[in-house]
């Protein structure tokens, strides 16, 4: 485990994702920036027009820009590989934009989650609104799915949304109660998402059927995973300072990261293959790759 970029508690990275040039982007939540870091550690912070826009998740889009959600100024924002961006109102106030994923449509897709909807964006700037059917679901982080659908969390409501692209909305309840699911990323032909609340790893096939996983420390708040081509789920465990690991054949390994109070969030499959996880006390470190 190594620090490919450190950025000092000040500008909070939190989220981070590989661009189509091959290089990691970062979201600093409280710096008000967005960071290019080569995986050999070379970085590029780019301003943006508000430091506290606070951006939060970062995609890549389908014009080959980056798009992110402006959680605190309840924007949508675009920056260009060489740098340059720019950023579009939300017709509804105060909504709260946290995730965000390109659509089959060639839009962009993002969770309202103070106003308890889903977002489409056009690469133009034209937005439009889907309500979801549960007040106060607090829907969190959104993917593309292997159906072509785009698949949510939805944290207040323990729940799994479904919205095609026509905007129809199917629910899938969990069974655990409290489970608060957050993270979410897309497998080869599933999706996986964590339970902040229940302290497991989740599974959902495009037909609702759904699969829990307990974590081996269910206190630790996992809040982001992702996953590696040969099909290993890797965890950020926010409250334990740890990434967990659950390779296909279910063993899970725990991975304590070194510096204490480093609270992880987002992560990604690099460009080299390994995991890169932000941690909010300052850092994005190199994790690894699969486990055995």
């Amino acid at each position: 485990m190594t620090t490919t970029a450190a950025f000092g508690s000040e500008a909070g990275p939190y989220d981070v994702v590989t661009g189509p040039d091959g290089a990691l982007w970062v979201t600093l939540v409280a710096a008000g920036a967005i960071a290019r870091v080569t995986p050999e550690g070379r970085t590029t912070t780019y301003a943006l027009d508000a430091t506290d826009c606070g951006p939060t998740v970062i995609t890549p889009g389908p014009d080959g820009a980056l798009w992110f959600t402006r959680t605190r100024d309840h924007r949508i924002g675009r920056i260009t590989v060489d740098g340059q961006a720019g950023s579009f109102a939300l017709p509804t106030p105060e909504c709260g934009p946290f995730g965000i994923a390109a659509g089959a449509d060639g839009a962009l897709w993002f969770t309202e989650t103070s106003a308890h909807r889903i977002g489409r964006i056009t690469t133009e700037g034209e937005v439009t609104e889907f309500p979801l059917p549960v007040d106060g679901c607090f829907p969190s982080a959104l993917v593309a799915g292997p159906d072509g659908a785009l698949w949510c969390t939805l944290n207040q409501a323990d729940a799994i949304g479904r919205i095609a692209l026509d905007g129809a909305v199917t629910l899938y309840e969990l069974p655990t109660r409290g489970a608060a699911p957050v993270g979410m990323a897309a497998g080869a032909e599933e999706l996986w998402f964590v339970e902040i609340g229940a302290g497991q790893l989740g599974r959902i096939t495009p037909d609702g059927r759904v699969e829990e996983f307990p974590l081996p420390d269910r206190g630790s708040r996992p809040h982001a995973v992702a996953v590696c081509p040969d099909g290993t789920c890797w965890v950020t465990e926010w409250a334990a300072n740890r990434m967990a690991a659950r390779a296909p054949s279910g063993r899970i390994v725990e991975h304590p990261l070194p510096t204490p109070g480093s609270e992880p969030h987002g992560l990604t499959v690099g460009p080299d293959g390994a995991v890169y996880v932000a941690l909010e006390l300052g850092e994005v470190v190199r994790v690894g790759t699969g486990t055995r």
